[in-house]
């Protein structure tokens, strides 16, 4: 099923709005101590179907392997740097 995506442009929260909380938290259900590699992260979002500003900011969180502190850091970087933190939300 397609999402709806929302522009960018809009003063508003998206519809996508904690998509990617919601995907940090799946990765670390049952692993909240573990790594997630960058593939993981990248492959989780395209099976949620994640719209493509947020795909774009999976892609461009660096290569390796992330404890969940440090995803979610590099994650709000890339959110903030886009000016999207109150279209899409940040994480904790």
């Amino acid at each position: 099923m397609k999402r709806k995506y929302t522009s960018i442009h809009e003063n508003t929260r998206s519809d996508e709005y904690g998509e990617l909380q919601k995907l940090v938290d799946e990765l670390y259900q049952g692993n909240m101590s573990g790594s997630i590699s960058s593939i993981d992260v990248i492959t989780r979002g395209e099976v949620d179907d994640l719209n493509p500003d947020l795909m774009e900011v999976l892609q461009l969180l660096p290569a390796g392997n992330y404890k969940r502190a440090r995803l979610v850091e590099q994650l709000n970087s890339i959110i903030t740097a886009h000016g999207w933190g109150y279209t899409y939300g940040t994480l904790s």
